[in-house]
């Protein structure tokens, strides 16, 4: 990290020296294919079950599917196309929040310019969903509802035990995607019918994720050749990957308790030395790890650049550059100049009280400069 106080944990984590160790013997001398029939195969295959049944013991839902992916961007479009291309003719609508991820968004959005009927819910000013409108638009037309568990910009809780119950009330499906509050906040128990989660969030590697299906839950796959992975998502599968998951799932699990012992910690430093900042999103229902802070008459993009000491970001790592306000603040009912003057800062297991105070330092005294500047 060249020296940089790291605190974007949402964009990803650092990888958990576990989880490198395991992935290790399975990029050599245990490089053969997981899916050969021959004895390095079957050893490859059996490493890349072993991670399976660790990250779906670390999920705690019990039964059901896990299938291992590119990512997190790839489960959700598993799981939303494959369940919209399936539904009977009479669901053609897929509800969301405006705030969701690119990759739910998005996807819903794209559905809905092709012949499917697509819903963003507004959010309350702290950004949790209203479900009054929920409830007005999941009827017996939608065939899926997708919600986050904790919004990667915001850090807000959304009520997904709410959002389920109104779906399975309808017949409808529901869909959550869990990257940011997987093994930091709890998904309601029997509430998701698919789940979709990210190694390189909880300190594994990039380049793999997973996703759930509950039992019953049938979705037609959108990439097709082998027929790996049940048939459901093609493509040859890295057992050394797949390892490093299934260890930084069991080792997240083993910390959970610590882990969230620290962050809180962690935020309450954060939130004192960035006292003249306001929060975007609610206060307390949210992930203490994620800050999203905001500072009239401060440029975050230049921000970020002239503090070359810490490395923190504006939001969203897939948005970054594309000089758009956050779509996330936007819906918050944040103004174009407000949502250009927030940052977001994430912190977790390997970030120091060290670490925050001397970036609440950095930081602060940019924002002070730029400030006077434009006084």
């Amino acid at each position: 990290m060249t020296g940089a106080i790291y605190l974007d944990y949402q964009a990803t984590t650092p990888l958990a020296p576990e989880a490198l160790a395991a992935m290790t013997p399975w990029l050599d001398p245990g490089f053969a294919n997981p899916h050969s029939s021959h004895a390095p195969g079957r050893a490859a295959r059996a490493a890349v079950e072993l991670a399976r049944d660790r990250v779906a013991a670390a999920l705690g839902l019990g039964g059901g599917r896990l299938i291992f992916t590119s990512g997190a961007t790839e489960a959700a479009n598993m799981a939303i196309q494959g369940l919209m291309i399936a539904a009977p003719a009479g669901r053609r609508k897929i509800v969301t929040i405006a705030t969701e991820h690119a990759c739910v968004r998005d996807t819903a959005l794209w559905l809905g310019s092709h012949g499917f009927e697509c819903v963003l819910l507004p959010v309350h000013a702290d950004g949790l969903v209203d479900l009054d409108a929920a409830a007005a638009e999941i009827d017996g037309t939608t065939a899926l509802v997708a919600a986050m568990l904790v919004n990667n910009e915001i850090g807000v809780i959304q009520p997904v035990a709410a959002l389920s119950a109104l779906a399975r009330a309808a017949g409808a499906a529901f869909f959550c995607d869990a990257v940011q509050g997987f093994g930091r906040v709890d998904l309601p128990a029997g509430a998701c019918d698919m789940v979709a989660v990210s190694a390189h969030k909880l300190h594994g590697p990039k380049g793999v994720g997973a996703l759930w299906l509950a039992d019953g839950v049938e979705i037609s796959p959108i990439i097709h050749g082998g027929a790996q992975e049940g048939g459901l998502r093609s493509g040859t599968l890295s057992p050394a990957l797949c390892a490093g998951f299934g260890v930084a799932a069991a080792l997240m699990t083993e910390r959970r308790a610590t882990d969230a012992e620290h962050v809180a910690t962690l935020a309450e430093m954060a939130r004192s030395c960035f006292g003249d900042w306001e929060i975007n999103g609610s206060i307390s229902g949210r992930y203490s790890g994620n800050l999203n802070l905001r500072r009239n008459g401060v440029d975050a993009a230049r921000l970020i650049s002239e503090v070359r000491g810490v490395a923190f970001s504006a939001g969203s790592a897939c948005a970054s550059g594309s000089g758009r306000p956050s779509h996330v603040l936007s819906a918050l009912g944040l103004t174009d100049a407000e949502a250009r003057a927030s940052i977001r800062l994430g912190f977790g297991r390997y970030t120091s009280i060290a670490d925050i105070e001397r970036a609440a330092a950095l930081i602060g005294e940019a924002a002070n400069r730029q400030r006077a500047l434009a006084a």
